[in-house]
């Protein structure tokens, strides 16, 4: 069975054990690792692999061949994207970044999709040139003055003082407060013509084994990890992967309801059956 997922270590914990071989009754994974704007045009091109992991802002694009499953992505709160820049000051006046060139990791991803809600309100006038980069370039681009800001994702939250860059604003500290449920970020998505309900018990269960047995997948995370820290790679886990990461449960799909109700009612996303997301 392909599968598409991020390198990222919330991603690689939780698909080590299928990966593995570890998961009784399971199918063998042919994995591609891609960073999530590359899954996300894999899940809107002919014959993409049988399962990904894409961006929540990316859904609404692929519901036709894809269903979305119940467990294996990234929800949460005190995890949402950032938004950086270099200056000096401790400036936090969301009016800075009008008409300026910002950095995303992907147009279709959650992150540029609060970052566009969150601009329509706070930035006059709205920000200038987007520029689509891979996300671990973002922060040395911003560092480097080759653009204004960025917006940025996983481990950045980590690192980016190491960069000398300045918090703006927590994008994810943002929805909180405006909708009081988690931010919805990655989706592991299956094509409809496939078993479901086995592959999320496989997902399940390869999340329960990491949970299980949290030193076996280490050798495997850092591997994939692109140089991260042990630690890093640690506080990554401890954020991304929660009990939404084993079942989205009721309060998952009401953060994935109003985070796509919330686009498609500002025209950024194409309408869906909220309600057929189940």
């Amino acid at each position: 069975m392909r599968i598409a997922f991020s390198p990222c270590p919330n991603d690689t914990f939780i698909f080590h054990a299928w990966v593995h071989g570890l998961i009784p009754g399971a199918p063998k994974l042919d994995v591609t690792y891609a960073d999530i704007d590359v899954t996300n045009s894999l899940a809107a091109s002919p014959n993409g692999p049988e399962v990904l992991k894409i961006s929540y802002a990316a859904l609404p694009w692929v519901l036709s061949e894809y269903a979305l499953l119940p467990c294996g992505g990234a929800l949460g709160r005190g995890c949402g994207p950032l938004v950086l820049t270099k200056s000096s000051t401790t400036e936090k006046d969301p009016a800075v970044l009008a008409g300026r060139r910002v950095a995303v990791p992907s147009e279709r991803s959650t992150a540029y999709l609060l970052f566009r809600l969150w601009a329509a309100q706070n930035v006059p006038g709205g920000v200038g040139e987007i520029v689509i980069m891979p996300f671990h370039e973002i922060m040395p681009a911003v560092r480097d003055g080759l653009v204004d800001a960025g917006l940025v994702i996983h481990e950045a939250r980590f690192t980016y003082p190491l960069y000398g860059l300045n918090l703006l604003t927590d994008l994810g500290s943002w929805w909180e407060s405006d909708t009081n449920l988690p931010i919805p970020l990655g989706a592991i998505i299956a094509h409809r013509s496939l078993d479901l309900a086995a592959i999320a018990g496989w997902i399940r269960a390869s999340v329960e084994y990491a949970w299980a047995n949290p030193e076996a997948s280490r050798e495997y995370v850092l591997q994939h990890a692109q140089e991260l820290d042990p630690e890093v790679a640690k506080a990554h886990i401890d954020l991304y992967v929660n009990e939404f990461s084993a079942n989205l449960g009721e309060e998952g799909y009401a953060a994935i309801t109003a985070l796509l109700g919330r686009a498609s009612e500002e025209g950024l996303v194409p309408k869906v059956d909220l309600a057929a997301l189940r």
